[in-house]
C-alpha cells in the first residue's frame, strides 16, 4: 500500500531529524553567515543622512543589544547573558560546552539576588576569573545595573526615572 510506505517514511525521518545533532561551525563563520539578516536584528535608520543608521539585535547572549561579533549571541560559542526574572530579581545565564550541540538544555544559570556588591562579585568571578568571557565585564556589570535598578522601580522601592525628551 503507497499510504503506508509514505507514512513509514515520514516516521522514519522524524525520528532521524530528533536523534541527529547540530554541526558545530567556527564562531566566525557562523557570524559570517548571519551578520546581515537574521530574525533578531533591528535597524533604525539615522535623523539625518551624515548619522547613518544603527544595528540593534535582540537575541538572547547579547549584552549591549549591538549587532556586532564582540556581543553575538548566535555566533560565540561562550556568552553572558543577564535578564530579569518573573519575581523581580536577575539571573545570569552562560552557554555550556553541550550549547552547540543540545540547543535549550547547553545553558547554565546562576540567581543573582544577593547583595548589589556579591553580585558584581559573582558576575567578575563568572566572567574574569573563570577565564570564560573577560571582554564582556564591563558590558555583563552594566547590564546588571539597569537590570537592578528596573527592578528596584517594579518592586516600588525607588521611584522611576523621568524619560529626558529633547530640550524644554
Amino acid at each position: 500500500n503507497p499510504l503506508s510506505t509514505g507514512h513509514l517514511f515520514c516516521e522514519a525521518f522524524r525520528k532521524f531529524l530528533y536523534i541527529s545533532k547540530m554541526v558545530a561551525a567556527a564562531d566566525s563563520l557562523v557570524w559570517e553567515l548571519v551578520k546581515n539578516n537574521n530574525s533578531f536584528m533591528r535597524k533604525k535608520s539615522g535623523k539625518t543622512s551624515r548619522s547613518g543608521s544603527v544595528r540593534f539585535s535582540v537575541e538572547r547572549g547579547n549584552l549591549a543589544s549591538m549587532s556586532t561579533y564582540k556581543y553575538s549571541g548566535i555566533a560565540n560559542s561562550k556568552t553572558i547573558d543577564i535578564s530579569s526574572t518573573d519575581d523581580n530579581r536577575a539571573a545570569l545565564t552562560l552557554k555550556t560546552k553541550k550549547a552547540g550541540t543540545s540547543g535549550k538544555s547547553g545553558k547554565a544559570t546562576i540567581a543573582l539576588n544577593k547583595s548589589f556588591r556579591r553580585t558584581e562579585k559573582t558576575i567578575t568571578g563568572q566572567s574574569t576569573d573563570n577565564y570564560y568571557r573577560s571582554d564582556l565585564k564591563s558590558a555583563a556589570l552594566a547590564k546588571y545595573s539597569a537590570v537592578y535598578r528596573g527592578n528596584r522601580a517594579a518592586k516600588g522601592v525607588k521611584k522611576a526615572r523621568a524619560i529626558k525628551r529633547g530640550r524644554a
